[in-house]
């Protein structure tokens, strides 16, 4: 038998039937959290908006003299292999609505509280969508950014608001 260089394991990781298990999970887990919020009595609709991208060499300015941020359309991924076009690929993942029925203006609209939800099964968002969420926050687009992952029992959603992860200070 032949030695295994230092670093390697015996076992050869297939990069491609991993990711694609990655991803097949990671779907499952977003239809997991939206009928679980839709169990609770929001409104749940997938967002199909993403903040832009700061303008090339943009980022290495101070913050006060940056071009600022907007909201696009977000891209949609097309597979050609498998001829399927991801609709969706928005940050954060959903929209989410709650009519506040205690409050009605004086035509008698609803109110309606508007979070957006972002799923991770770990909870980590990278810095750039954190830079994201905060945008998202001091813009109004949304009254909180939710994060959703899973917890430590099997089964269990754990929903952590942005603000009190430590995301704006």
């Amino acid at each position: 038998m032949l030695p295994v260089p230092q670093g390697e394991s015996r076992a050869m990781v297939d990069k491609k039937a991993q990711g694609k298990k990655n991803r097949e999970k990671g779907a499952a887990f977003e239809l997991k959290v939206r009928k679980d919020l839709e169990k609770k009595g929001w409104i749940v609709d997938k967002w199909s908006n993403n903040v832009s991208d700061y303008p090339e060499g943009n980022i290495n300015l101070p913050p006060e003299e940056r071009e600022d941020r907007k909201l696009i359309p977000a891209k949609r991924k097309f597979n050609p292999f498998k001829k399927v076009l991801g609709i969706g690929t928005g940050f954060p993942d959903f929209v989410i609505l709650h009519p506040l029925k205690h409050l009605k203006t004086i035509s008698g609209e609803t109110y309606y509280k508007v979070f957006g939800v972002e799923v991770k099964s770990n909870g980590y968002i990278d810095p750039e969508e954190r830079e994201k969420c905060k945008w998202l926050l001091e813009n109004n687009i949304f009254a909180r950014v939710v994060i959703a992952k899973k917890g430590k029992k099997r089964g269990e959603i754990i929903y952590e608001d942005f603000n009190q992860k430590g995301g704006v200070k």
